[in-house]
């Protein structure tokens, strides 16, 4: 796999180098009005474009948002994203309103060396994720008609096989860019030569989400620690009541599965001994639960919903990764953007930053709650970009993205 040092060492100046980054960043507000509330991903792709623009090249991003119907839409608009970008970045960053149309076209044309131009959401495109082979590489063949070589540097994209993952990279020269190599590099210090103790901690509100992940993990962790919505599928294999929380009824015989055989191999599961339970979901504009208390992980009373892993369960967590040397954390523990039941998340970071292991937060929500509960990110070993391509990795799947990246 060419790396962006190969890239550029080469020479990159005056020519047009098309960057596929990962811009998939929450908004609030209405269309025209919109703000950025996590701008973490906007941040992890400023090196990679910093030393593309720093040696003469023409740089022209590229990113998805959200999840447009294949046409434009102002909810999912990349605007406030190049407003953003550009003052990361330190420099304008030019933005086109469509993405391979008249504008795209006369944004590149009008780029200067050094010069950095975002082009309007690829999924704008019914192109970029159609599962027909040729839709998708019609589009992409419109994309490389605007640059002379490729970066693919959104890690959390390269889990999809669409065209600017998968179907452009084979039509222009390519390279990783710096996170893509940054990520791989920290991955594979979760799968080959791990240090031990090695803790998985698992949260997040499906169970079948991270069936793939449990599965493979149980050849690999030591201690498996799990919290949020799916934790009650887990309660519920191992015959206790859960009230009216989130369960997949479904997954239970899977479950049982998972931890007879965890139990065969000396893999640890680590479940909340109590839970904060309330009588409903926190209201979405006051945030608000009616009745939050804590009780037993085995006595919860019907009618009532778990929203948090509860106050001893805290210190179990924290006391089973105090003397870890690798930890992986995807998911959180209860419904963190509510202070009531932000708690159980809140102890696990913590914990982290209280050990010496090396720790890695997989992305999405985790990512989004260390920054939403005010943790220094740089404390933390890495803070991934991507948690659907992280768990595919440690799950042992081939990504398309970095498939399609190598030579």
């Amino acid at each position: 796999m060419q790396t962006l040092d190969d890239l550029i060492a080469r020479g990159v100046a005056g020519r047009r180098v098309l960057v596929r980054a990962d811009l998939n960043v929450p908004l609030a507000g209405a269309p025209g009005a919109q703000t950025i509330t996590d701008d973490g991903r906007i941040r992890a792709a400023v090196p990679t474009i910093t030393r593309l623009a720093e040696a003469g090249a023409r740089v022209i991003v590229t990113s998805h948002l959200g999840r447009p119907k294949g046409e434009p839409d102002p909810r999912y608009s990349l605007a406030p994203v190049a407003a953003r970008l550009g003052e990361l970045l330190n420099r304008p960053v030019a933005f086109a309103d469509d993405t391979v149309g008249p504008a795209a076209l006369a944004t590149v044309e009008g780029l200067a060396d050094g010069e950095v131009a975002l082009l309007e959401n690829l999924r704008f495109n019914a192109g970029e994720t159609a599962k027909d082979d040729a839709e998708r590489g019609a589009f992409a063949d419109r994309l490389a008609e605007l640059a002379d070589l490729y970066v693919g540097d959104g890690f959390g994209a390269v889990h999809r096989r669409h065209a600017s993952v998968w179907d452009l990279p084979a039509r222009l020269p390519h390279a990783a860019g710096g996170l893509i190599a940054t990520e791989v590099g920290v991955l594979r210090r979760l799968t080959e030569n791990v240090e031990r103790p090695y803790a998985v901690v698992l949260g997040g509100a499906k169970v079948s989400d991270k069936l793939g992940v449990i599965d493979h993990l149980l050849e690999r962790a030591d201690r498996i620690l799990i919290g949020g919505g799916m934790v009650f599928t887990f309660l519920a294999a191992r015959g206790h009541r859960v009230g009216s929380s989130l369960l997949q009824e479904d997954q239970i015989p899977a479950v049982r599965d998972y931890l007879r055989r965890a139990e065969e191999r000396g893999v640890e599961f680590v479940l909340p001994v109590d839970i904060v339970v309330a009588e409903n979901f926190p209201d979405p504009e006051t945030g608000a639960s009616a009745n939050p208390e804590t009780v037993p992980a085995d006595a919860m009373p019907e009618g009532r919903m778990g929203l948090d892993i509860g106050p001893e369960s805290r210190k179990l967590y924290a006391a089973r990764l105090a003397d870890t040397a690798t930890v992986f954390w995807n998911g959180p523990m209860g419904v963190f953007e509510h202070p009531e039941f932000a708690d159980g998340t809140r102890a696990v970071a913590q914990a982290l930053l209280d050990g010496d292991a090396f720790t890695v937060v997989g992305g999405g929500d985790s990512a989004a709650a260390v920054r939403l509960l005010g943790f220094d990110e740089t404390a933390f070993g890495h803070i991934s970009t991507g948690g659907g391509a992280s768990l595919e990795y440690l799950e042992g799947k081939t990504l398309p993205g970095l498939a399609a990246l190598e030579d």
